[in-house]
Formats: structure tokens, sequence, C-alpha cells
């Protein structure tokens, strides 16, 4: 799933913000964020390796996780550096206090230049895939995001995404349901994929409110450098 290039290593590791309780990362497409069957260095792993030549630490790192992004999405990740503001994260990012906004390039115009969609989505497992229905099925749970068309590319569409439910692939599938799949999504009919692996949905923009300091912080990821990105950033 992508080049050795485009992952993460201590080295080239995009930290967007660091305290002494949360670090948050710019993801790169390709990157795990907790270990899976792969067997890949997690993202998570990149970061403790990171945090310990930093700080010249001996003995392992504390590292925890507080969410997750699809393997093929690049952006925002926010983990946590202390024991103590783990719980509070975790309750924060369950509770929706965290606001999340994303940007996907898709290859048809929504049908409307802004709105809501409400889906129930119904995951299966086996396929590590979700399905949008239009109205409740058993075993479904309700998916609320709302969208914006931001740019017109020549072949291309912006869309910035906020989501109010966390479901899995939410984005993904509920695009894909209004005609709208994100680029290189071969899994919610894209028509091919990109050839690095990746999907062309990104965790632009992140604001919650610290759980220590109590403060707003709010989190801007540049996307990654790709033609269309870059013609986006323009």
């Amino acid at each position: 799933m992508g080049s050795e290039k485009t992952l993460s290593n201590k080295d080239n590791l995009k930290v967007l913000h660091e305290d002494n309780h949360i670090i948050i990362v710019n993801k790169r497409a390709g990157d795990i964020v907790q270990g899976d069957k792969t067997g890949d260095k997690p993202l998570s792993e990149v970061v403790k390796s990171y945090l310990k030549e930093k700080y010249n630490k001996p003995g392992n790192v504390y590292l925890g996780v507080v969410h997750r992004l699809d393997r093929p999405t690049s952006g925002i990740v926010v983990f946590s550096k202390t024991s103590k503001a783990l719980p509070r994260l975790n309750k924060l990012f369950q509770d929706k206090k965290a606001k999340k906004t994303y940007w996907a390039v898709v290859k048809n115009p929504p049908p409307n230049e802004e709105g809501e969609l409400v889906h129930y989505m119904k995951r299966n497992s086996k396929q590590n895939k979700s399905y949008a229905h239009k109205n409740e099925v058993p075993d479904s749970k309700k998916a609320i995001l709302d969208y914006r068309l931001l740019k017109k590319l020549d072949n291309y569409y912006l869309l910035e995404v906020d989501l109010h439910t966390g479901r899995h692939h939410q984005i993904r599938s509920q695009l894909s349901a209004i005609g709208c799949p994100i680029k290189g999504d071969l899994k919610y009919g894209f028509d091919r994929s990109n050839k690095d692996a990746s999907i062309h949905l990104h965790s632009r923009e992140l604001k919650f409110t610290h759980p220590v300091k109590k403060e707003l912080i709010h989190i801007v990821a540049p996307p990654p450098s790709d033609p269309i990105w870059d013609a986006i950033m323009k």
C-alpha cells in the first residue's frame, strides 16, 4: 500500500502541534494509525520513535491512540502523550466535541452546492466496507454529514465535509451513495485507483478544547503534494 517514500518515518514526520500532553501529526496516505494484520509499522510507533529521539528518552515511550483515519486517507491525527490526557481526549471525540472538517475530491458534481446527507450505514466486516441505505435496515447506524462545494477543477470537484457522526468509511460511502465517489476510491465506485493507492480524502481541520489546558486547539493540515491537490491550493 504505497511506497516507502510516501510513508512516515521519524525523520519525515509532519508534526502540526505538540505540547506536554498531546502530539498532532499530518498523516500521509498509506500510513496505518495503529498496528494491524499487515504487520506494517504503524504511525503510532513512528511517533514513539520521534519522541524517544527528540527527548532522548530511555525505555518505552507512552503514546495513546485517540482516533484513526483510514489507511488511504491523509490528514490530522491526534495522539496522547500522557495517561492523564488520553481518557479525556477519548471522551471528547466520543461525545463529538471535536469538530472535524474533511476535503474530498470527487469526479461528479453533487446534486446541490451544499447540503446534509443522512443515511443508515451497515458495515460488512468481511468486505471491510460500509453500505449507505436511505432507510433504516437491521443493524444499521444513522450517519449524518454536511457538505459544501468549495472549488471546481477541470475534471473534478472539491467538497468540504463536516461530520456529525463517526461511522466506518462514512464519508466514502455517503458521497458514493449520491454519485460522487472520491478520486482513487475503487472500493466505493471510482473507476480507477491512484498510483500510490491513496484516495483524495484529507482530514483538513480540527477544533477542540485542550483536555488539560482548556484552551482552544485549532489545527489546519496542508494536503499532500500532487497535481490535483496542488491545483486546489493555488
